[in-house]
């Protein structure tokens, strides 16, 4: 299996980027892990929400094809604690997904296209946080639910 995280525009902060690439480092062990960054879209500035959400959408969709698994990390999705989010990973392991696709969408959400194109949702917390620390976070708890799976001791209960 093989997973992604889509995100839309770069991460500004450098610590915040130093973090993400400590822990895609320690996800090579594990498994396969890309993470695709979309730019941000031109003249955003220019557009209303649901036009930005709608070229955003367009963007993501286009990266994404009719055999991945997708979710959207998104605040009205499903909530995991991090064991059962390790479970979620194995259980997508064993039951043949080939790529399992993780969105994290832009400022204002997704478009009604890729909600309806997601297989699933999740939430990482009912509070919200910036889109780039998501990122960190996001591929922290994706390495750690692979410690988990494994039975290192990275994970403490």
């Amino acid at each position: 299996m093989k997973i992604t995280l889509i995100c839309i525009g770069k991460t500004d902060e450098n610590y915040i980027q130093s973090g993400i690439e400590n822990y895609l480092k320690r996800l090579k062990h594990y498994i396969t892990f890309n993470m695709l960054v979309i730019p941000d879209v031109k003249q955003a500035k220019n557009l209303t929400q649901a036009q930005q959400k709608s070229k955003e959408g367009e963007l993501i969709l286009k990266n994404i094809s009719n055999l991945d698994f997708v979710v959207l990390l998104d605040e009205k999705g499903k909530e995991y604690t991090s064991k059962q989010f390790s479970a979620f990973i194995e259980q997508k392991m064993i039951g043949s997904v080939n790529h399992l696709v993780f969105v994290i969408g832009g400022p204002y959400g997704f478009a009604e296209e890729v909600y309806a194109r997601a297989n699933q949702q999740l939430s990482l917390s009912k509070m919200t946080f910036s889109h780039q620390m998501i990122r960190l976070f996001f591929v922290e708890q994706v390495y750690r639910a692979f410690t988990i799976l494994r039975g290192e001791p990275y994970h403490h209960e």
